[in-house]
Parts: C-alpha cells; sequence; structure tokens
C-alpha cells in the first residue's frame, strides 16, 4: 500500500473508530494487514495535521478544521481553547488559562506578532500581557476578548 492509500485509510479510521493513541492506530492498521512502524504513523500524523480533541468519548484525532492549518489558525485555536478571561489595567493586560495553560496562550500571543504587545510573560495559569501603551490597550484587550470566542 503507498502513502497516499495508508493515508486515506487513517483518516477513515479515526473518523470511524476514534482513534486516541499513535499506538491504537499501529494496532488497527496492522489488524487491517497493513505494516506500518509507529514512526511512520507519527509522519503520517503530522503531515495530514491531525491533533487530539477531548469530547464526551475521550481524546481522540481529528483532522482540523481548514482555518487551523494555518499557523495563524493554530495559534488562534490554542487562545480559544484555553484563555478564561482577559483583565486590563492601564498597559497590562492579565490573560487567566486553564492550569498549566499559560506557557501555551503566551507563545500563541508572542507569535501572533500582533505590534501592540511588547511582550508576554506567562506563569501556570496567567499570562501578563504588556501593551506598547495605555492608548492601545484597551483595543487589544478587545481584540483578544473577540479572538477567543
Amino acid at each position: 500500500m503507498d502513502k497516499t492509500q495508508r493515508q486515506k485509510t487513517i483518516l477513515s479510521l479515526i473518523a470511524e473508530r476514534g482513534i486516541g493513541t499513535q499506538e491504537d492506530l499501529v494496532d488497527a492498521l496492522r489488524a487491517m494487514d497493513i505494516q506500518v512502524t509507529q514512526a511512520t504513523v507519527s509522519r503520517d500524523i503530522r503531515e495530514l495535521h491531525l491533533v487530539k480533541r477531548t469530547g464526551e468519548y475521550g481524546t481522540r484525532y481529528v483532522k482540523p478544521e481548514a482555518e487551523e492549518h494555518s499557523v495563524t489558525g493554530r495559534f488562534h485555536r490554542m487562545l480559544r481553547e484555553s484563555v478564561l478571561s482577559v483583565g486590563r489595567s492601564e498597559n497590562l493586560l492579565v490573560v487567566r488559562t486553564l492550569s498549566g495553560s499559560a506557557n501555551v496562550a503566551g507563545e500563541a500571543l508572542d507569535s501572533l506578532e500582533w505590534p501592540e504587545i511588547l511582550g508576554t510573560i506567562a506563569g501556570d495559569n496567567t499570562v501578563l500581557v504588556i501593551a506598547r501603551s495605555v492608548q492601545e490597550a484597551p483595543d487589544l484587550a478587545q481584540r483578544l476578548q473577540k479572538l477567543i470566542k
């Protein structure tokens, strides 16, 4: 079986069976007499841009929405999934996140390269966002609020 066919099979498997680990995916492919290694499956997952999502049936691999394929789309998704609230004082924004998600949110904010952000500092569940000026902070807070909705 060639790579294209194998990857189509992977997409069918994750849609039909709700596969949650690389090991489960390797086992499912081997049960179909498709000989693969974990490294091959790992590359296929990366090339197919599969992501893990948690839902009512547990954590599963899924094919992300088209907008999530772009770098910006991935950062927007990361922020939507991790940010709980945004507060502001002067030129400082305090972004509350899920526990353990502040570093991801801070990296996502930095990578967006918004000119009004001077920098970020992340803890465990809080990101301090420093706006370039007091005048830009309200618009920055509003822009971030829209992004996470």
